[in-house]
């Protein structure tokens, strides 16, 4: 059965927890190489800093080897559809492609047809599950467990991929998930608590960004007052209880969701986010890959990583 991961849907309870324990195991310099020379690629058709080279330090980390891919300069240009590229790369010998589309679900065009691992590394405002991994992580880092913690997610919630992944995982892993955030960017059917009142109770703040590029028209709110009303500000930080962190998907925008000084308080894990992204992606390349090339996992710690900071 071929492992893709589309969303995480796709993975049950004990399949995160092996994954995240794989990445910190990597993260202590645990090895896995593939037990044939292994090929992948990295098929980026919107804008990407994190993803991208996350993967790619990942990739290069398990030995493999990377097949450059720029859909700018790609038969996409020429009308090529994406199920055309996936099955092209498959030819020559690609074992897995590592996708981000704007699309929503673009990848069910590619599952009856295509044999190699499709990898969701962000499908428009639909998921995005490697992200929602290191936020695990890092969640786990710091609390040694979900259940019982309550996490907020604060912002554009609508156009999120990050706010769904992380939903579906952390309720099914048994953490309680409150939504705060300009109204109108809400789905039906969800959890709203005011910015005030969420920050005073939650273990973790989740900002996001205001996704501009998703929405049709102008959200026509300005940076400040979006700062004032929905913002995490010096004075709100100051009401968030001992012990509770803040994180970030990033980009970041300064001033915007956050107060600048914020990104890297104490409280903050937003670069630990970013640095336990290549760790997670390393695990769930493991996880797809190592069915098809085989390979072996070795450990080189004996003793569980300490909670972070």
């Amino acid at each position: 059965m071929i492992k893709h991961l589309l969303t995480m849907a796709d993975l049950q309870p004990e399949e995160i927890h092996t994954l995240i324990d794989e990445a910190e195991g990597f993260s202590k310099g645990a090895i896995w190489t593939p037990q044939r020379q292994a090929f992948v690629s990295n098929l980026f058709f919107e804008p990407s800093t994190r993803t991208k080279c996350s993967f790619e330090v990942a990739q290069r980390k398990l030995g493999l080897e990377v097949i450059q891919f720029e859909a700018s300069a790609s038969s996409a240009l020429k009308g090529e559809t994406l199920y055309d590229t996936v099955r092209t790369l498959e030819s020559i010998g690609v074992d897995a492609a590592i996708i981000r589309h704007p699309a929503d679900q673009y990848y069910e065009e590619l599952l009856e047809g295509c044999r190699i691992p499709i990898l969701n590394a962000g499908d428009g405002c639909g998921h995005h599950p490697t992200q929602s991994l290191l936020d695990l992580m890092t969640i786990k880092q710091e609390f040694g467990r979900f259940a019982g913690l309550k996490v907020a997610i604060v912002g554009d919630i609508r156009h999120s991929r990050v706010a769904h992944s992380n939903a579906v995982a952390l309720k099914k892993l048994g953490a309680e998930v409150v939504f705060s955030g300009p109204p109108e960017w809400f789905d039906e059917n969800i959890t709203y608590e005011s910015i005030d009142s969420a920050v005073r109770t939650a273990d973790v703040v989740m900002l996001l960004r205001i996704q501009h590029e998703r929405h049709e028209r102008h959200s026509g709110v300005s940076k400040e007052d979006y700062h004032r009303e929905y913002g995490l500000t010096l004075e709100r930080e100051r009401l968030m209880k001992p012990g509770s962190i803040i994180m970030h998907p990033a980009p970041v925008n300064r001033d915007v969701e956050i107060a600048s000084s914020l990104v890297e308080s104490p409280r903050s894990r937003i670069f630990k986010q970013m640095e336990n992204g290549v760790y997670v992606r390393m695990a769930v390349l493991k996880r797809s890959l190592s069915q098809k090339t085989g390979g072996k996992y070795h450990e080189a710690f004996a003793e569980k990583r300490a909670v972070a900071r």
